[in-house]
């Protein structure tokens, strides 16, 4: 094969590799995301005087953080951070444990009835969103005392059990099945073989599970704002409501609070991605 016929098929398999319009639309998408955010972080870092001239893209000069000062004294923040952190924690830790535990049982069942009718239940789930059970969840929660952190973090676990059952299932069909006929052979019970086999092999998809559950529970307005009594007990998304109406003009003190409270969730999933790629990964070959 001659040196031209060479550089030719290697000038092809770059086109192939390099798709243009698919980079075009990549680009465009990722400007929707850097733009709001290089906006808030812009606005978070100016003084009052430099936020009320309405030029959101220029640099703020000279940097302040003033702006921080007076949103960690309006949101009282380390209160509703923790508040926040709380309800998430339930939240990742109930999702990661109720539905592995769930999963497995379904999966080692799947031949009984009774389980395939549970999973097909509990997929059913997924269609009733928290907007159509509103009214009744607001109603529950305040007869049995759960109108607080604890009964919004119960609620994130339990709407997101089917898509979290439905994912680890799918992943334990793709687990070789010797494994467990190992641990069975060794005299292990089903609990041992859950904690010693199962479990360790579903940690990929379970840190999957876990990062979806905090960066969920961790941005939700709506079911704190709705189950929650108490207003000195609410969470972060729900506090910065306040900017919108009674400081609204007050820009660098709204995004400051903003970015204070997005921080955590993009510094978790920005060390964390690399777990979630391989969860999905793994939960879609075939072992």
């Amino acid at each position: 094969m001659s040196t031209q016929e060479i550089t030719s098929i290697k000038a092809s398999r770059t086109r192939r590799r390099y798709n243009l319009p698919l980079t075009v639309v990549l680009a465009l998408c990722t400007l929707t995301v850097l733009v709001p955010l290089f906006v808030t972080v812009s606005m978070a870092f100016k003084s009052g005087a430099q936020a009320v001239q309405g030029e959101a893209f220029t640099l703020p000069n000279p940097l302040s953080i003033e702006g921080f000062i007076e949103a960690w004294r309006l949101t009282d923040f380390p209160v509703s951070f923790g508040i926040s952190v709380f309800v998430s924690a339930i939240a990742v830790a109930g999702a990661v444990l109720i539905s592995s535990m769930a999963a497995y049982a379904i999966h080692a069942n799947w031949e009984r009835r009774f389980f395939k009718f549970a999973f097909f239940y509990i997929l059913a789930a997924m269609f009733l969103p928290f907007p159509v059970l509103a009214l009744s969840q607001i109603k529950l929660t305040g007869m049995v005392g759960l109108d607080t952190p604890l009964g919004v973090g119960i609620l994130h676990i339990m709407f997101h059990l089917g898509f979290n059952v439905l994912l680890l299932t799918t992943f334990l069909r793709n687990m070789p099945h010797e494994l467990e006929e190992a641990a069975r052979i060794d005299g292990a019970s089903t609990w041992q073989t859950f904690w010693r086999v199962i479990f360790p092999v579903l940690a990929p998809m379970s840190a999957t599970v876990g990062i979806f559950a905090f960066l969920f529970s961790w941005n939700d307005f709506m079911m704190p704002s709705m189950i929650i009594s108490d207003p000195s007990l609410q969470t972060l998304p729900v506090v910065n409501q306040l900017f919108q109406s009674q400081f609204s003009s007050n820009y660098h003190v709204s995004f400051a609070s903003y970015l204070m409270a997005l921080a955590p969730s993009i510094l978790v999933f920005v060390f964390t991605q690399r777990w979630v790629l391989s969860g999905v990964t793994q939960g879609a070959v075939k072992s």
